[in-house]
């Protein structure tokens, strides 16, 4: 990317794909075959193991169907103590490899949740002590100078619900404990609001460590039940908290517009959180979101 534009591109999220295999998720080749049908041309590896690992075999698919990949994903527990190095880095290390033989430029790096993505049970305190907080800051500017050094890649912090870095106080914590050469934000509008945090604000705050979008909104009735009840992640999604665009929050519009006047290029990568999902429903919600984010902006494109 050398423009100054936005670049919309998806992800196997969209389809429903939280898992390297799972019978209840969309087949990879349909998800490529109905993402370059829908009209995008990036996307994300997503779970380590759900594309082709084989990096000929993955280029081979790719450009059958003229896609290329913006980034692969990445899960970490620095806050568990710095032992945690040796467990993050390995299934970093494949994915890193996979992503610059691709030619992705970022790697998105997603903190573990403290609480169970799909059963919502509590796995430990949902609060870290300064001690946790220090060795996650050490562990992401470690992990970011690594990926950077040996890869040529950059580290996108993706701020989660039932995280432990989602509020707007824990994501500016994070950004003033961390060195922006090696970690900067992959804002995901949709988990921001989910845990209260300001898209609008964090961009404006902090425009240069902006580095990486991931675009949805969030329904604003089911948010509040969420709110009411406690409701963990996993029970949120099932209850329909992420909503087709443009029909929830943040106003994605606005969130395009500010990042369009950023005057760099950066990539916005759509997420339909909605595993699990009828196969015959991603594809549409697809088409249509494309279409309305390229409404949103001047300089917003899918190439």
């Amino acid at each position: 990317m050398t423009e100054n534009k936005l670049i919309i591109g998806t992800a196997p999220d969209s389809w429903g794909v939280w898992f390297a295999d799972d019978p209840q998720q969309t087949p990879w080749e349909r998800f490529l075959d109905e993402v370059a049908e829908s009209g995008y041309r990036w996307i994300e590896l997503g779970p380590y193991g759900y594309l082709p690992s084989d990096p000929a075999r993955l280029a081979d698919e790719l450009k059958q169907r003229g896609l290329q990949i913006s980034a692969g994903t990445v899960f970490t527990a620095f806050h568990r103590g710095l032992d945690q190095w040796d467990e993050a880095w390995e299934p970093a290390r494949r994915v890193a490899e996979l992503a610059r033989e691709m030619g992705g430029e970022h790697i998105v790096v997603i903190p573990a949740m403290w609480r169970d993505d799909v059963t919502g049970e509590a796995v430990e305190s949902g609060s870290l002590d300064r001690k946790q907080w220090g060795d996650l800051f050490e562990g992401h500017n470690r992990l970011g100078k690594v990926l950077a050094d040996e890869f040529g890649l950059k580290q996108q912090f993706h701020p989660h619900a039932d995280s432990h870095v989602g509020a707007q106080q824990d994501v500016e914590h994070l950004l003033a404990e961390t060195d922006p050469a090696y970690l900067n934000l992959c804002l995901d509008t949709g988990h921001a609001e989910y845990c209260g945090a300001s898209s609008l604000e964090l961009i404006r705050k902090y425009p240069e460590r902006i580095g990486y979008l991931h675009l949805k909104q969030i329904n604003p009735e089911v948010l509040a039940k969420v709110n009411e009840e406690n409701l963990t992640w996993a029970a949120a999604n099932l209850a329909g908290v992420m909503t087709e665009p443009p029909g929830g929050l943040p106003d994605l519009r606005a969130v395009i517009e500010a990042v369009e006047a950023l005057n760099r290029p950066i990539f916005g990568i759509v997420e339909q959180d909605m595993y699990p999902v009828d196969f015959n429903l991603p594809m549409p919600i697809a088409q249509r979101t494309r279409s309305y984010l390229l409404s949103c902006g001047s300089r917003t494109t899918v190439n």
